[in-house]
């Protein structure tokens, strides 16, 4: 599996490499591969099906200039920014017989990064919901997937350093809320995992058996898709 460790310069860039990945590993020009990267600047996620006008206070972000946008996946509304590491598993469907189902992938997936970061806690990381991970009953991590013929796309965003007031600033309370948030407040609910970037990076990456080089032959599709769809505002509010 090729590991990528690479942060474009936009958000939309981004957004868009991961949906590239994907499509490169679908079209026989890429293969598995694990993603990492972060942004400098923090902006808003919809997930594909979700409304800006109902999840996310869109006069906050225009007064703070901050960027409204929809990722390639399905999931919840996020805030992105300094303090999340993101990653994005690219993986064939047969390597594993529990991949053949969504909820096959993220139980399996889930699990294993789990167990990978109690390792280096003292405490247990539990999967809750339909695709957090948990510390001590707080999130600090949601992820979402995107299925294609051969492969699908799983990724998230661990929260290590994020200013969490960022959340209540941005987002509006969720309307369908998972039993475990028993209706907390975001900064109630969620909590950043007390590790270092380098270290998540290096365990993830052992737990894939993930190595490689920073070149990134999908830029160019990014790029496209950045044209076609991330950067506009026919994508990002079409709903």
């Amino acid at each position: 599996m090729q590991l990528i460790d690479f942060s474009a310069d936009t958000p939309e860039l981004n957004l868009a490499l991961d949906e590239a990945l994907l499509l490169s590993a679908e079209n026989g020009t890429g293969g598995e591969s694990l993603r990492f990267w972060s942004s400098d600047t923090p902006f808003v996620v919809l997930g594909y099906s979700r409304a800006a006008v109902s999840d996310v206070d869109l006069e906050a972000c225009r007064q703070d200039g901050i960027p409204v946008l929809r990722r390639y996946s399905g999931g919840g509304t996020v805030v992105q920014g300094p303090g999340c590491l993101n990653y994005n598993l690219v993986l064939r469907i047969d390597r594993s017989p529990e991949f053949s189902t969504i909820t096959g992938t993220t139980r399996t997936i889930l699990s294993r990064h789990a167990a990978a970061l109690s390792d280096l806690l003292h405490g247990t990381v539990l999967p809750a919901g339909q695709s957090d991970l948990t510390l001590g009953g707080r999130k600090f991590s949601g992820n979402a997937q995107r299925r294609l013929v051969s492969y699908l796309a799983f990724h998230g965003t661990l929260m290590l350093h994020l200013d969490v007031s960022l959340l209540s600033r941005y987002l509006r309370m969720p309307d369908r809320q998972p039993a475990y948030r028993q209706r907390r407040s975001h900064s109630d609910f969620v909590a950043n995992l007390p590790l270092e970037e380098d270290q998540v990076k290096s365990l993830l990456a052992s737990s894939w058996g993930a190595t490689g080089r920073r070149h990134v032959p999908a830029l160019p599709l990014a790029r496209d898709l950045v044209n076609s769809r991330y950067a506009r505002p026919e994508w990002n509010r079409k709903r």
